[in-house]
């Protein structure tokens, strides 16, 4: 069983920045890819971006957000610049031991999930 902790949400003002962070359990960690997920109110949770077998962004955050890990500190991050008034949700960490070298980007690819942690962009 793993178990993911997010941190780091909050509020920022359009334009500014956020990095989320993902702690997880379990001593295989750098064998799990690890994906970041978003969810607004009245929407479908969406992808957002992933690493592990390899590194995907959604079109939607593409060269404003980036996704890494430290694998010593079994922990992944989302870094958000230049974040929009389209940015604000609920965004959930996942993990799932299968890597896949064309990445995962569906949320039913996932096996574990965070609890989620809210962000906010005021205009």
């Amino acid at each position: 069983q793993v178990q993911l902790v997010e941190s780091g949400g909050g509020l920022v003002q359009a334009g500014g920045s956020l990095r989320l962070s993902c702690a997880a359990s379990g001593r295989t960690f750098s064998n799990y890819d690890m994906g970041w997920f978003r969810q607004a109110p009245g929407k479908e949770r969406e992808f957002v971006a992933t690493i592990g077998g390899r590194t995907l962004y959604a079109a939607s955050v593409k060269g404003r957000f980036t996704i890494s890990r430290d694998n010593a500190k079994n922990t992944v991050y989302l870094q958000m610049n230049s974040l929009k008034p389209e940015d604000p949700a609920v965004y959930y960490c996942a993990a799932t031991p299968r890597l896949y070298s064309g990445g995962y980007s569906s949320a039913g690819d996932y096996d574990y999930w965070g609890q989620g942690t809210q962000v906010t962009v005021s205009s």
